[in-house]
């Protein structure tokens, strides 16, 4: 009997955190650069019981089989949905926004004229069963502890010191591996009558280039994730990679599909009908386990105060 009631138990707790996962979406929805999360469940691996006899007894066998147990579900990890947010029109100099739609060349050409067809989430199944991720371009920005973090939310602003920054005070690095600094050295004001390339490329209103610290061009550092399911969330838009996954980003070279427009942020990527719907599914199956466990709680009781005292 009590089989039941874990099964249904474990039902609950998957359906919370499924709750969980599309409530933060639906929160996050005007957040630029947000993509939704998804939960993802799988059942229990099945258990085989057996029985550990203690009689000793002759012919007695001292282990027998009692049969397999399957104990529900479980939820397993929450992972990130990478396709394309709408581009939104803001005319701040200082918010950009990634449109990427980076191409991996297939192994099995050795030409390298065919590419991988990822699908519109940038997933893609081979017909041997090999999963891939389409690798996606983020911008990288360092914390207070000099930490590498990464984020699609380009809304920036500028400091006193005119650095380049986040919301939440994070420098913007440039491709140098220092932070952006748009500061006039004549005047100590902020620039903001700059363009940026589609490249990143830092430059005047008349096409010349913006020169850092070290007298080089100013370009943003956009980097390249081969697997963002590698990626972390930290919260406020940002992520960082696992430390297994370390080696799997690098610069976004010309030419790999990855372009910066000024004066748009990316929105998030949440479908707020489709979230709607699976919140409702969650609540209706967290119900419908919670009735279960209900049903259970009173077999029981009937069993010992009822069944027991006859």
């Amino acid at each position: 009997m009590l089989r039941g009631l874990y099964t249904a138990a474990s039902g609950m707790i998957a359906q919370q955190r499924k709750h969980d996962t599309v409530t933060n979406n639906i929160a996050n929805i005007n957040t630029p650069g947000y993509k939704q999360g998804t939960g993802l469940s799988r059942s229990f691996p099945e258990m085989l019981i057996e029985r550990v006899r203690s009689g000793g007894g002759l012919g007695e066998q001292p282990v027998s089989r009692v049969g397999r147990l399957t104990t529900g579900v479980m939820a397993e990890e929450t992972v990130s949905i990478h396709t394309q947010g709408d581009i939104q029109e803001t005319q701040n100099p200082y918010d950009f926004a990634l449109v990427s739609n980076i191409r991996v060349p297939d192994p099995a050409d050795p030409t390298g004229n065919t590419f991988i067809p990822f699908d519109a989430s940038g997933k893609y199944v081979g017909a041997n069963g090999v999963r891939m991720t389409q690798p996606q371009a983020l911008f990288t920005v360092q914390d207070a502890n000099g930490q590498q973090k990464y984020s699609l939310n380009g809304k920036f602003s500028v400091d006193e010191a005119g650095e380049l920054i986040t919301a939440e005070g994070y420098q913007v690095l440039g491709r140098n591996g220092q932070p952006i600094v748009l500061m006039n050295p004549t005047t100590n004001e902020p620039i903001s009558n700059f363009r940026i390339s589609r490249s990143g490329l830092f430059t005047d209103v008349d096409g010349v280039p913006l020169l850092g610290a070290d007298n080089q061009p100013m370009n943003l550092l956009i980097s390249r994730v081969e697997d963002p399911n590698q990626l972390v969330r930290e919260g406020n838009g940002l992520y960082r990679l696992n430390q297994d996954a370390q080696g799997g980003v690098r610069a976004v070279e010309l030419g790999e599909q990855v372009e910066v427009r000024q004066g748009y942020v990316e929105r998030s990527n949440v479908d707020a009908g489709q979230s709607m719907v699976d919140m409702m599914s969650a609540v209706r199956a967290y119900e419908a386990n919670q009735k279960v466990i209900q049903y259970y709680d009173k077999s029981m009781d009937k069993a010992v105060n009822e069944v027991g005292r006859v």
